[in-house]
């Protein structure tokens, strides 16, 4: 298969530190899109992957899967795209497209494994597949999303991971008007479970350990927060919540929000992989038939669900835009969470040849 070479933003080790690299992309075949990336966002996913957190990271390793570009070309075959119209790719890039959970619009659950945008296996070039923090990207058109054009683009990018990993049990829980809505955690994913949340009709409330949080909760919509530390606050939310969102991306204790679930209410982790500590406690689950629940990101017809229901209602993620040659900087930053609340990467700084930010010290 014929191949070009793109700029792109790396590492070759856990270790090291993210630098220029150049990568090869296929050529466009009948059914492929080929993007000029305009903005990326940064998810904790990509630090992981990039650092091999999680095990499993094939290097060179190029992260990022939260995409938003201009159609560059497109192949003789692609009906739904022209050059020039906008576009996004989010965590897939493809699936087997054939088993139960792809014929139900659930890629993300692909029974024989989905292809990450990153670290995925690359069936058409062999080798592994490189994400976002590149110039260019070119993707099958069914994992190709169609981007409203009412929305700022750089705080779009964060929809397609961070919005649609809330959004989906969201929609999963049939979350409606009237519905008793919690997010635990105000970061990337709680801040956008709040808005969307607050968009579908919730009365929504945020947990948080943090009392500095609530400014901005209620900005973002929520109608109250709950200090998740505070005993007397925690006893007066029992039996309160329909749907509590759980964005946590460490080890914690989730006991500790299960009574103020409703009878037949589910908490949902969509923030934290690994074994629970301490353990789950069934009582108060047996008794109040109350379930403990996971969610990864979403299918594409839900991501588009997803953006067309963004553009509707005007719906962004709040961003601080930094050039690529910030990305080790930033990672150091999300680690302590300083960062409100979503990295966005103008890819117009990738035409910059600079290696990495002189002035940062890993």
């Amino acid at each position: 298969m014929e191949t070009f070479e793109v700029k792109a933003y790396g590492t070759h080790a856990a270790a090291g530190l993210l630098e220029p690299l150049h990568i090869e992309r296929r050529k466009a075949t009948p059914q492929d899109v080929e993007i000029d990336i305009l903005y990326c966002g940064v998810c904790h996913s990509d630090l992981h992957t990039a650092r091999n957190d999680w095990g499993g990271t094939r290097y060179p390793a190029v992260p990022g899967h939260e995409i938003v570009g201009r159609v560059a070309k497109v192949g003789r075959g692609v009906t739904k795209f022209k050059v020039g119209d906008l576009a996004a790719v989010g965590c897939m890039v493809d699936s087997c497209r054939e088993c139960l959970s792809c014929r139900h619009d659930l890629e993300q659950y692909c029974i024989p494994g989905n292809t990450g945008t990153y670290n995925g296996r690359d069936k058409h070039l062999g080798g592994h597949t490189f994400g976002g923090y590149s110039e260019k990207i070119v993707v099958t058109e069914h994992f190709v999303l169609k981007v409203p054009a009412n929305l700022d683009l750089a705080a779009t990018a964060p929809l397609l991971c961070a919005g649609v990993t809330t959004w989906s049990p969201l929609r999963h829980w049939k979350v409606k008007k009237g519905s008793h809505v919690a997010v635990i955690g105000l970061g990337g994913l709680g801040h956008m479970a709040i808005k969307l949340a607050k968009a579908l009709g919730a009365d929504v409330t945020l947990f948080s350990r943090s009392p500095e949080k609530e400014k901005d909760a209620l900005a973002l919509g929520a109608g109250q927060v709950i200090i998740s530390t505070d005993q007397k606050q925690m006893a007066e939310a029992k039996g309160k919540f329909d749907l509590i969102i759980d964005t946590i991306p460490y080890v914690h204790d989730i006991n500790l929000y299960i009574p103020a679930l409703t009878v037949s209410g589910t908490i949902v982790l969509v923030g934290y992989l690994g074994p629970l500590d301490p353990m789950l406690n069934t009582v108060p689950m047996i008794l109040g038939r109350k379930s403990v629940a996971g969610s990864v990101i979403g299918g594409i017809a839900e991501t588009q669900e997803l953006l067309d229901f963004c553009g509707e209602h005007h719906i962004v993620s709040e961003i601080e835009v930094i050039k690529i040659q910030d990305i080790n900087e930033a990672y150091e930053r999300m680690l302590k969470s300083d960062v409100r609340y979503r990295f966005v990467i103008d890819m117009a700084s990738l035409k910059n040849e600079n290696a990495i930010n002189p002035d940062f010290i890993h």
